[in-house]
């Protein structure tokens, strides 16, 4: 009879007694979590943890500022070299002029873009100038090509203007510039493409953040003899005289392919 009457009366008793037993005082700063609390008296973050935690936290910030140290010693060195490549044909736009407005039959744009993304809208602007250039040139006896240098404008302008694509050059900045290697790039492009006008689209670096779109137009040696037989305006190239045993086509001509390999 007593043994039955403790049994009855523990059964009673069951619900007022707390099924988890009481645990040590946590040793960590964190709030308890969901995964914390899980099994009865276990506990999965402690101070070692959060200790690991923030030391890989600080390697990582190590590592993203060396990484940011040579990006910025990659950078000055780009910078100066597009510094200094502004000797080369800033002074053939003073001697053969700039004429972006110049009437001419075959116009080729030559749009310079990346090839890889991540650099706002750089390769976006020059393709829309290179859509405009091609519409407001446009005409029943006028004939317009496109030029494409860069993965990026290949993407956008090959969709809705493939007809109209006479070469498309990409996977050029693999390595880094040079002269050499632009001269090659701008002979391909004399040899394989007829134009009265280039007109070339392209980025000019104003700072880190800032990218100025610029268009700067290459008669070919034809036009530029007939404009400076019509009296047209030239540049400082009427200034000078030609001598030598070379005419003055074949000098223009020798200019001109310069002039277009110092721009690009």
């Amino acid at each position: 009879m007593a043994m039955a009457a403790f049994r009855r009366e523990g059964r009673r008793l069951a619900p007022l007694i707390s099924p988890r037993p009481i645990t040590a005082v946590r040793s960590s700063p964190l709030p308890p979590t969901q995964e914390d609390e899980g099994p009865i008296g276990v506990r999965y973050i402690s101070t070692q943890v959060v200790r690991n935690r923030m030391k890989s936290v600080k390697n990582i910030q190590k590592i993203t500022k060396a990484m940011k140290m040579v990006a910025a010693s990659k950078l000055r060195a780009i910078q100066t070299k597009a510094e200094n490549s502004r000797g080369l044909w800033q002074p053939f736009t003073a001697l053969l002029g700039d004429n972006p407005s110049i009437d001419v039959k075959k116009s080729v744009i030559v749009t310079i873009s990346s090839d890889k993304g991540l650099c706002g809208g750089i390769n976006s602007t020059s393709v829309k100038i290179s859509k405009a250039l091609h519409k407001l040139n446009s005409g029943p006896e006028k004939e317009n090509k496109y030029v494409v240098l860069g993965e990026k404008a290949k993407a956008q302008l090959i969709r809705d203007s493939k007809k109209d694509i006479e070469l498309i050059i990409t996977e050029l900045q693999k390595n880094p510039l040079s002269y050499t290697q632009v001269s090659v790039v701008a002979d391909d492009i004399l040899k394989n493409v007829e134009f009265d006008a280039l007109r070339i689209v392209f980025n000019k670096f104003h700072s880190v953040v800032s990218f100025l779109p610029t268009v700067s137009t290459i008669l070919s040696p034809e036009v530029v003899e007939r404009e400076a037989e019509a009296g047209g305006k030239l540049g400082d190239l009427d200034s000078y005289e030609i001598e030598g045993g070379e005419t003055k086509s074949e000098i223009l001509q020798n200019l001109a392919e310069f002039q277009f390999s110092c721009m690009k």
